[in-house]
């Protein structure tokens, strides 16, 4: 039976439900500084933020979760910080894999995650390993990630595939190029939500968001609740997505 707090929200509708909702988790540190407590107690309640929305998704149907929980610019944060960061992945991990393999979940670290420190890098191994045969929500954990870093990459492969014999130039298309980034496979995200205020991807699923719907809240992201979710889906279903288009109406 679902709880009733996680049931979808009578004022959304379950046929409209974007497929892929996108997160950059931002505003730990402010949430932490406005509080009187070190950046390391927002990182904390992030955490705790994202267990809530997780379950949230899996109620209502997401089929692709992916949220930002590293990026490659991050290692420039002062060492304590990041040391603080990587803890808390295998903490994460530890606390909540058994739970999110209970619930289909398959888990799914994207970006240059073989690069982490070696706990770290541990645990996402494991949790991939745990839950790759799962059915249900793909759970993207984007760490030691960047978007362009991500389009070098697929770059690389389609190179050595070319070199290989294995593709030809004429065989690239957007469609080829998207298989061989992290993502591949995946629907592209419909929704991108942004906490903390701020307007921009930050080097996020530079490719992948081309025509995605973005939305930005004032709310830290420790602060950030179902609530909060299903009202930016709410504006997600009442947008027009025309995807560089028209409607029929507009035509005539």
């Amino acid at each position: 039976m679902v709880d009733s707090k996680i049931a979808l929200p009578s004022f959304l509708s379950a046929d409209k439900m974007p497929r892929h909702i996108a997160i950059i988790m931002d505003g730990n540190g402010r949430w932490a500084q406005n509080r009187g407590l070190p950046r390391t107690a927002g990182h904390r309640a992030g955490m705790e933020a994202l267990h809530g929305i997780v379950e949230c998704c899996v109620h209502w149907q997401v089929e692709v979760l992916t949220v930002y929980a590293f990026s490659t610019e991050n290692w420039k944060r002062p060492r304590k910080e990041i040391e603080c960061l990587m803890n808390l992945l295998v903490e994460y991990m530890h606390k909540e894999l058994q739970a999110l393999y209970d619930q289909n979940i398959q888990i799914r670290p994207i970006g240059n995650w073989t690069a982490l420190p070696k706990k770290a890098y541990e645990v996402s191994k494991e949790a991939k390993e745990y839950t790759k045969n799962n059915t249900g929500m793909l759970f993207n954990l984007a760490v030691n990630y960047g978007g362009r870093l991500e389009i070098v990459e697929a770059c690389k492969k389609i190179t050595n595939a070319c070199l290989a014999g294995q593709v030809t130039m004429q065989e690239i298309t957007e469609d080829l190029f998207a298989s061989y980034l992290d993502t591949g496979g995946q629907p592209d995200p419909d929704l991108l939500i942004r906490t903390a205020g701020e307007m921009r991807l930050s080097n996020f699923l530079l490719w992948q968001s081309a025509y995605t719907e973005f939305y930005r809240t004032d709310i830290f992201w420790p602060d950030f609740t179902g609530d909060h979710l299903a009202q930016a889906i709410y504006e997600y279903q009442n947008r027009k997505r025309r995807f560089g288009g028209l409607k029929q109406e507009q035509e005539e």
